[in-house]
């Protein structure tokens, strides 16, 4: 089996393989539908193989061939990501009456939970079949002082694969002290294949008025924007290379997109990914208020893929559904406190399809 070619798999139960550096493996899926890998070590979705217009299926997941590089290159590949997702700036906060300093990483701020985030962290996992969903639940305890971060938190993801073709990611988490908790997953795709070289021949859509600007540390400032006349404004599905060449795009995004509305538990399209090269799409459905776009722009071909292919900027998208960057540190924004008694509970599906 060469690195992206699909695993032997025809359904049933997931199977979990021996356990290596990268944890468990776990392979689930619909035999004609979409099989997963899942790696424990992060929670971390390692592979995807989707089918294209003609039923072959391809992996769309971004991966390291080494895994080693898992980590070290710090491009947070597939990865469940936590406590807080994206940047907390200079990783400071106050939350009742109390300052907290959190560990820090990025140009001195805190991005993706600290410097050893859930990415880093070995799950316990169990699997979970039924008749329309099989997949994965995972289990992890981040004590008090975790990274900085107040409170014992017990956190559960679950992604699952449906019969209708779609890939859910399920969160919660319960605490024992008010603390944060923004949580997400990290994949970057490539709906030509993991091996195709780029994504700019890709289509984007993104359902939102307003983006949150930021400055040269990707730390937001001011109020959110409205996407009238400038490169985020994707309200209506356009190639990728064509708004990335804009002046405004700044060679690539790593931006927050502003979701409307949001206060509840309904999902709600956030994007549409689609590779006319393929016809694969990808409906991006989720309950948090934002989705960061990251088009990959700091990759430099130093890490090769699963099939040997150096990956280099735009070698994928991620879409990374979330609370806002450094929402403690702003009160308008949508509040990530979690506070005892209550239980943090957020949902993305990834809903995939076909098209010419």
């Amino acid at each position: 089996m060469t690195p992206s070619s699909r695993p032997p798999f025809t359904g049933g139960p997931p199977a979990c393989h021996p356990g290596t550096d990268s944890g468990q493996r776990w392979i689930f899926g619909f035999p004609d539908g979409l099989t997963a890998e899942v790696h424990t070590r992060g929670a971390r979705l390692h592979a995807l193989w989707v089918p294209d217009r003609y039923g072959t299926p391809a992996d769309v997941v971004l991966a390291p061939r080494d895994p080693a590089q898992t980590a070290t290159a710090a491009r947070y590949f597939g990865a469940t990501v936590g406590r807080y997702v994206n940047r907390i700036a200079q990783g400071r906060f106050s939350l009742d009456g109390k300052q907290y300093q959190l560990t820090t990483q990025e140009n001195g701020h805190c991005l993706h939970g600290g410097t050893d985030g859930f990415d880093t962290r070995l799950w316990e996992a169990e699997s979970v079949h039924t008749p329309e969903w099989t997949g994965v639940l995972m289990r992890l305890r981040s004590p008090d002082g975790d990274q900085g971060f107040p409170g014992n938190l017990d956190v559960t993801v679950s992604c699952l694969i449906g019969r209708d073709n779609e890939l859910a990611f399920s969160y919660a988490a319960v605490t024992d002290a008010a603390t944060l908790v923004n949580l997400t997953n990290h994949a970057y795709y490539n709906l030509e294949g993991e091996s195709t070289g780029d994504i700019l021949g890709h289509d984007l859509a993104v359902d939102a008025t307003r983006y949150t600007p930021v400055d040269g540390d990707l730390i937001p400032y001011g109020d959110h924007r409205h996407v009238s006349g400038t490169a985020f404004d994707l309200r209506r599905p356009l190639r990728i290379a064509q708004v990335l060449a804009r002046p405004d795009a700044g060679g690539g995004y790593d931006h927050n997109f502003v979701l409307s509305p949001h206060g509840d538990e309904t999902l709600r399209r956030a994007a549409v990914l689609h590779a006319p090269a393929t016809g694969r799409r990808m409906e991006v459905l989720t309950t948090e208020p934002g989705l960061q776009v990251y088009t990959a722009g700091q990759f430099d071909g130093s890490v090769l893929g699963k099939s040997g292919t150096p990956y280099g900027a735009g070698a994928g998208i991620a879409l990374e559904t979330q609370h806002f960057p450094d929402s403690p540190n702003r009160p308008g924004d949508p509040s990530p406190v979690l506070r005892p008694g209550d239980e943090y509970r957020s949902r993305t599906v990834l809903r995939f399809s076909t098209r010419d």
